[in-house]
């Protein structure tokens, strides 16, 4: 069965010729979801799909398959019925072979992912290979450009929000605050008094603000790129202290190119201070990166913000807000590593719906032939 899901009449300069393009369903879509953010990006990944008709198969993420067994379970429950959202759940070693027999099958018509940007090269690849268009949203460096001009009040709370929120774990967080010399000292100083009030420990416990990273391995990686940038030169602000999985909130100032973390991806509660000269330095460091995700400009004078807005390479930024915003209706999605095409509200709808051009000859046509 086939589901319109809008029509436009086109006028045509062919006598006698109705013309409408509409907008169908695709069948089945696959999404792959991560284990950040597990019920909303698990959500995410099959909410739209079915608001334009199709049905979805939900591959889980191996770290938290039993919250995406129950988003199946609870639409199952809610009415849907079998077969309308399958999910698959699998072990991390047969990851790889599940997800190119699911990309391969002729049932699935899109793909969508939301994870990080090495995998994601692996699915583009297979959906290349089948001809099946993909929605990939990935990880990201996130800039905020602090201006002199900015209320530096604002710019820390909106900087400390999006850099430690969920110990840093969003692919939106702030990963570098690109500040004018000017305002820096204050800023810093300011961002790290903040970041001391925010401690990291077991939640169930009172006076932690922040809790424990998805693991070990992923706070020995923030461990390493801190001590690589202490090593070439940065100077360790605010936190850096590491205990098993629990990190705190840490600010590294004075954080250059010569550092891994200036380019990594830390994905964990440490952002990175850089001085610049004025705005075009900023900008052109904002852009220094493969990732374009989301921004951030802090300013008073709005002109002069949007201004620096249109010249940052992301498919989101916010001015006078953090980095980390995300609402069902606005399109989300990035540029180069971050990905492509967008999720939420109409934008969302051409990436699952087929584009289709019908005519009707309500009347006789001369042929040239």
């Amino acid at each position: 069965m086939t589901t319109q899901i809008s029509g436009e009449i086109i006028p045509s300069n062919v006598p006698g010729l109705l013309a409408m393009a509409t907008r169908q369903a695709v069948g089945v879509v696959l999404g792959i979801a991560p284990w950040t953010a597990p019920v909303i990006l698990g959500v995410r990944a099959l909410a739209m799909p079915l608001a334009c008709g199709n049905t979805v198969v939900l591959k889980a993420s191996e770290i938290c398959p039993g919250v995406h067994r129950l988003i199946g379970t609870t639409l199952q429950e809610a009415g849907l019925g079998d077969g309308v959202v399958n999910v698959i759940t699998n072990a991390p070693a047969d990851a790889p072979q599940i997800v190119e027999r699911l990309i391969a099958n002729p049932a699935v018509r899109r793909v969508n992912f939301t994870g990080s940007t090495r995998v994601c090269r692996i699915v583009a690849q297979l959906a290349a290979r089948h001809l099946k268009p993909a929605l990939l949203e990935l990880g990201g460096k996130a800039p905020f450009l602090v201006l002199a001009d900015a209320d530096l009040a604002e710019a820390v709370d909106a900087a400390a929000f999006g850099a430690f929120f969920n110990q840093g774990q969003i692919c939106m967080s702030t990963e570098r605050i690109i500040v004018e010399e000017s305002v820096a000292d204050e800023f810093v100083a300011r961002l790290s008094a903040k970041a001391a009030k925010l401690p990291a420990g077991d939640p169930s416990q009172p006076g932690f603000m922040l809790a424990s990273m998805v693991g070990a391995p992923a706070a020995a990686k923030v461990s390493g790129l801190i001590a690589d940038a202490v090593a070439h030169g940065a100077r360790l602000a605010a936190g850096g202290a590491i205990v098993g999985s629990i990190c705190q909130a840490t600010v590294l100032d004075g954080v250059t190119s010569a550092m891994k973390i200036y380019s990594e991806e830390s994905f964990g509660p440490v952002v990175s201070v850089i001085r610049v000269k004025d705005e075009d330095e900023a900008i052109r460091v904002a852009n220094d990166t493969e990732y374009g995700l989301s921004s951030a400009v802090f300013s008073r004078d709005i002109s002069r913000a949007l201004g620096v807005a249109s010249r940052i390479r992301s498919g989101i930024c916010h001015i006078n807000g953090a980095t980390v915003h995300d609402e069902a209706q606005m399109p989300f999605g990035g540029v180069g590593a971050s990905g492509y095409g967008r999720f939420g509200g109409k934008a969302a709808i051409a990436e699952f719906t087929d584009l289709r051009w019908i005519t009707i000859q309500n009347g006789p046509r001369h042929y040239p032939i």
